[in-house]
């Protein structure tokens, strides 16, 4: 049986192999090569790419992309923990309902999504227009500022936010509410000494799945920031567009090595994978 499954496994890992572990390893020999594209023609062994990192357009990149990201993740914890914590409290039988609710807007495309959020953040939108006509005035005019861009990234990542902790309060053993009820503990003590503590699986791998694709994407910033902001994932479109896959190889290896380790931190935390969609 266990060889028939590796059958089956084989075409995944093949492909795996083709477009993961081999445009990996070329972005990673790129980082040090001095060439004209991926051409190894006059190509030249460097340490030179790396100074590149020191330049001001790199350094604002991250120090934006990390700033941003930092903020959206705390926005995301703080609304996506007191949205998971209700439900779990709610007493609505099927609860699977309301979580799809809060995925649904996952199921669409990511880019059609950020366009209609930021059409909605113009001053002439389609809300306005609907509120106009029944007697209702207002103006919203935010697009190409910081703001439309965490507000683009809260509303895309959140429910990366509310599934993790959600799946980790579901796994919180009623006994233990109920003996901390029965210690004479109040509400407030009982949910900071034992709900908090138990669901703090969820909170890191929520933390980490928003932070990572709030840090390297370029999407949102680039739609809803109107590329007035500098962004790590901006970079190394720009890079790859202009043909210096080198510098773009050397940013993407970065970020790389960030998201792995990130899933080593979520790995020691939550062995069990209990937390992770």
């Amino acid at each position: 049986m266990n060889k028939t499954f590796k059958r089956f496994a084989l075409p995944y890992f093949i492909w795996l192999i083709i477009l993961a572990v081999v445009p990996v390893i070329m972005m990673f020999g790129l980082i040090f090569m001095d060439s004209e594209g991926i051409s190894l023609d006059e190509a030249t062994l460097t340490f030179a790419n790396f100074s590149y990192l020191a330049e001001e357009a790199v350094l604002i990149g991250f120090s934006n992309s990390i700033k941003f990201a930092v903020i959206s993740t705390i926005i995301c914890l703080i609304i996506g923990y007191i949205l998971a914590y209700q439900v779990f409290r709610s007493r609505f039988k099927n609860k699977f309902i309301i979580l799809t609710i809060f995925i649904l807007p996952m199921w669409s495309n990511l880019l059609l999504r950020t366009e209609a959020l930021g059409n909605i953040m113009e001053a002439n939108n389609i809300l306005v227009d609907l509120l106009s006509r029944i007697g209702i005035t207002f103006t919203i005019d935010i697009k190409g500022t910081e703001l439309a861009i965490l507000i683009g990234l809260v509303f895309t990542y959140l429910p990366f936010m509310i599934l993790p902790i959600y799946t980790a309060l579901e796994k919180i053993d009623p006994s233990l509410e109920e003996a901390a009820v029965d210690l004479g503990v109040t509400d407030i003590k009982k949910f900071w000494k034992v709900i908090f503590p138990m669901s703090f699986k969820g909170v890191v791998t929520g933390s980490i799945m928003v932070f990572l694709p709030c840090m390297s994407g370029f999407a949102i910033p680039e739609i809803l920031g109107q590329g007035n902001f500098m962004f790590i994932g901006t970079l190394i479109d720009l890079n790859f567009k202009y043909v210096d896959y080198n510098y773009a190889s050397l940013l993407a290896i970065i970020v790389l090595v960030m998201i792995l380790g990130s899933l080593l931190i979520v790995n020691k935390v939550d062995k069990e994978g209990e937390t992770l969609l």
